[in-house]
């Protein structure tokens, strides 16, 4: 019990969380700086304090030695009675512990405890009989003691006597010690300094980190990397025109290498959804490098440009829905020949029951040999059944809409031609731009014209209509992102059709283009560009 219940103080006492932890491993480094930087700055004061105690006591013993009093006195009949006075002098006055003036043997004329005068000096004496200044720390008669001893000249240059000055190391000691307060409070207000610090360096790590544990914040992270990569769903976070993280599904929809970050102004093809811009952005369609993508846009609260982009790929269903769009529009332009047929044949047998019988015969040949002979010219044009059954419901559509349709007499398009565009993305390409061709007419010239020209190795398709057309700027952005055909605000961008044609160009690395010369014209170019065809129906 007692070693659960220490066990459970050390695991409260740990902080729990990283911001805890982290600060409390750098306060525990602070502290170990701090001291280590107390314990050398003490080291430092006492080794300061030998250096200037060993040039203190070499100063006053050499300038005593120096002094011609001194050899003078040396050389007199009472030594001790001349240089006594004269070293308590120089002693109290530089704070030394003792200075001991001697004869070459090691008598002593001078001391501080003059019961000593007359003993033999206890030291070195052998490098200054040889005419050096000698310093050592040595045991003597006040206890251990920096002395420094120098050899005193008469004018002739013979050594006649040695002067001997030193500190004892208590007193030294005394001194150092003095600036110990010093460095304590030092170390203390640096280690206050440090811990404000690391407190305010705490809040905000707290802040940054949810105040989570360092294992809560791993398992997050693996988490967060595992969701990002099982996603099917194109995930991208941007800041300030910077992709700030990218998971896998959005690099292959977006075509970015594998290791892209940073800056996305340089890219090649940016897609305008990735611009920096934080406005929000609900299922938008978009083209982007030949396929269909449905993006959303939710800025991050307090991101300061950033937001949070969210790309799905609908390149298949968006096939799907234009071809579906197509055969739509061909079924009901086919039911409202069923209707017409069924209004003449009524009439027809009208004709007969009035015993009109010659007439009615007129009207159903004259009938039959315009229908025979429009499926005649869409058949000999256009070599593939199912893109001349898609012509003929569009005549009938745009006869329905009261437009003029054409197909223009330079149209000729090869069985073959399915080996460069399959029929279903010919079905796309042609049926989407005859349908916004339809669409944008002008209501006073309803006019539509459609050139198709193509064998194995080229396709063109030219359409034309009487309508504004597009500037450049609308017609790229037309491309890349769809507009709804029910809306009427946009009176160029008609829907998503373009986008989708613009999906199948790009596929095929071909080309989309459109020009406003004898009207709105929009051609499509696949394989070796030919000749543009067309001509205005007026």
């Amino acid at each position: 019990m007692p070693s659960s219940a220490g066990g459970q103080l050390v695991r409260r006492l740990i902080p729990r969380t990283l911001a805890g932890q982290a600060v409390a491993w750098l306060l525990a480094l602070v502290a170990v700086i701090v001291a280590a930087g107390s314990v050398l700055a003490a080291i430092d004061a006492r080794i300061d304090g030998d250096r200037a105690a060993r040039q203190e006591v070499t100063a006053v013993a050499v300038s005593l030695a120096d002094a011609p009093s001194t050899a003078a006195a040396l050389t007199s009949d009472d030594p001790a009675a001349a240089l006594q006075p004269v070293t308590e002098q120089v002693r109290g006055a530089t704070g030394v512990a003792f200075i001991t003036i001697m004869a070459p043997d090691g008598t002593r004329y001078t001391h501080t405890d003059p019961e000593m005068i007359g003993g033999t000096y206890l030291g070195t004496r052998s490098e200054a009989l040889r005419g050096e200044v000698f310093t050592e720390t040595y045991p003597g008669t006040l206890g251990p003691s920096i002395r420094t001893i120098v050899p005193v000249y008469d004018d002739a240059g013979n050594i006649v006597g040695l002067v001997a000055s030193g500190i004892t190391q208590q007193s030294l000691s005394v001194g150092w010690r003095a600036q110990l307060p010093l460095i304590i409070s030092i170390a203390s207000i640096a280690l206050a300094t440090a811990g404000v610090g690391l407190w305010l360096i705490r809040r905000r790590l707290l802040r940054q980190t949810g105040g989570l544990a360092p294992e809560e914040l791993r398992v997050m992270y693996e988490h967060h990397d595992a969701v990002l990569h099982a996603m099917r769903e194109g995930l991208v976070v941007t800041e300030g025109g910077r992709l700030a993280l990218v998971n896998d599904e959005a690099r292959r929809l977006l075509d970015l290498d594998a290791d892209r970050d940073g800056d996305v102004t340089d890219l090649d093809d940016r897609p305008e959804f990735l611009d920096g811009d934080d406005s929000p952005m609900v299922d938008v369609s978009y083209v982007q490098g030949g396929r269909t993508l449905v993006v959303s846009r939710s800025p991050v609260p307090g991101g300061r440009g950033s937001a949070v982009v969210t790309v799905r790929d609908r390149t298949e269903l968006s096939a799907a829905v234009g071809e579906l769009d197509s055969m739509t529009r061909f079924a009901e332009a086919l039911r409202s020949q069923a209707h017409e047929s069924a209004n003449r044949l009524h009439t027809i047998v009208a004709m007969i029951e009035m015993g009109r019988s010659e007439d009615a015969a007129r009207l159903a040949t004259s009938e039959l040999q315009l229908s025979q002979r429009l499926v005649d010219e869409m058949s000999d044009a256009v070599g593939e059944p199912a893109l001349a059954a898609l012509l003929l419901g569009k005549v009938a559509q745009a006869s329905e809409r009261g437009i003029a349709f054409a197909l223009t007499e330079d149209s000729q398009l090869h069985d073959d031609a399915t080996q460069l565009l399959a029929v279903g993305e010919m079905i796309t390409v042609v049926g989407n731009l005859i349908d916004n061709a339809l669409d944008a007419v002008d209501p006073d010239d309803p006019w539509v014209e459609v050139t198709v020209i193509g064998d194995a190795s080229s396709l063109r398709v030219v359409v034309a209509d009487s309508g504004p057309g597009m500037d450049p700027q609308l017609f790229r952005a037309a491309q890349a992102r769809g507009y709804s055909t029910k809306t009427g605000g946009d009176a160029a961008g008609r829907g998503l059709g373009l986008a989708l044609v613009a999906q199948v160009v790009a596929r095929h690395g071909g080309s989309l283009t459109a020009e406003n010369s004898y009207g709105s014209v929009v051609a499509v170019t696949i394989g070796e560009p030919g000749e543009r065809t067309g001509r205005s129906p007026g």
